[in-house]
């Protein structure tokens, strides 16, 4: 059976982990720095911490930003789960948002609505490698958190006049010597416009520590007010080596591994052009990451799973682990587009460790499906 989800851990990041138990430096420590230090090369932050989840860096970056209570904070309905259960646990209010079929996320429109309902804060999940009209957010005036945990190394096309001297820096390395570690961009990286960024390293990730999250700060304002927490912080919060370990293996191994997900990506959406279903508009060419393969089903999700099974490949729901997956009965009758891409959005296999047989027999599926 091809499984839905992969790490795609290979030997690379097999001898970094097995290092750090040899050397019994399992704890936080140095690997944690570097892959810290490696993050701010690459992604262009002034600074940044690597913790044990994400929800442990939510948490710090609503510290940082001192939110008051009683403003609520406005979430996706398809955002994953623990952001609902997270904000809700720290006392805060948490407002449901819908989505556009087009992408499966808000858009600028719907959280103007959401802040005339008293919306105060907005947590940007950049799902399925897409990424949002980041600009149009901005302009609404109130703070970003932005969750890159599936869009991690995507980039806005900018003018060199828009980046800081972190992020000029980053692309000059990712254009130097050190290529193979990031690819080539003209412009920020995801992550680099909100006040806070938040990158999940959970194992469907698309950037994976086995468990964990780096939570960083793109200006320096902001990473002035985050050191003091962090600085502050227990040991328990902090990512241990052994997971920063793999962590530092994937990133710097990411452009080998998006490479192989763009061409199965291609392959896959030229198989599914002529059916009845459809993937999400993406800017796939300039800027996007690859993530999984979502389609929207025209027909029910049971007989596609099932009608895939047979055929030896797993298909799973899309946003299975979602906010509205969760609460459907509270979130369904406000999120009804959302709802409907819970019961009809699919992911099918889409990760580097796909051989070229296994490609085959998904493309056969894609290509057949009723």
């Amino acid at each position: 059976m091809i499984q839905t989800y992969s790490s795609t851990i290979r030997r690379k990041e097999m001898e970094a982990v097995l290092t750090c138990m040899v050397d019994e430096k399992i704890g936080p420590g140095e690997t944690n720095a570097r892959l810290i230090q490696l993050a701010r090369e690459l992604i262009g932050c002034d600074g940044a911490v690597a913790l044990r989840s994400p929800a442990i860096a939510l948490e710090y970056a609503l510290e940082s930003l001192q939110l008051p209570k009683d403003n609520p904070i406005m979430l996706s309905a398809l955002a994953p789960s623990w952001q609902l259960v997270t904000v809700e646990r720290l006392g805060y209010k948490a407002l449901i948002l819908d989505v556009v079929e087009e992408t499966g996320q808000i858009t600028p429109e719907i959280a103007q609505d959401g802040i005339k309902k008293g919306g105060r804060l907005l947590l940007l999940t950049e799902s399925m490698g897409i990424l949002p009209d980041i600009k149009a957010f901005l302009a609404l005036g109130i703070p970003v958190i932005e969750d890159i945990s599936q869009s991690a190394m995507a980039y806005y096309p900018v003018d060199e006049s828009e980046l800081t001297e972190a992020q000029r820096k980053s692309m000059e390395k990712s254009a130097g010597d050190n290529a193979s570690e990031a690819p080539a961009v003209h412009g920020r990286r995801a992550g680099m416009y909100g006040l806070y960024t938040i990158m999940g390293m959970e194992d469907r990730d698309i950037i994976t520590a086995g468990g964990g999250a780096l939570l960083m700060a793109p200006s320096r304002r902001e990473w002035t007010v985050l050191k003091k927490l962090v600085d502050a912080a227990p040991s328990t919060d902090i990512m241990p080596d052994m997971n920063a370990a793999l962590a530092y293996v994937e990133l710097k191994e990411f452009t080998r591994n998006e490479a192989a997900r763009r061409d199965l990506f291609a392959l896959f959406s030229r198989a599914v052009m002529t059916g009845r279903h459809r993937t999400y508009v993406r800017a796939v060419d300039d800027g996007s990451t690859i993530y999984s393969f979502p389609l929207v089903l025209n027909s029910g999700f049971k007989d596609v799973r099932a009608y895939a099974q047979k055929k030896g490949i797993e298909v799973r729901q899309a946003y299975e682990n979602s906010i509205i997956a969760l609460r459907q009965e509270e979130v369904a009758p406000s999120c009804i587009c959302a709802n409907s891409l819970l019961l009809r959005c699919a992911a099918f296999p889409l990760y580097p460790r796909l051989g070229q047989k296994d490609a085959g027999r998904i493309v056969k599926v894609l290509s057949s499906l009723p």
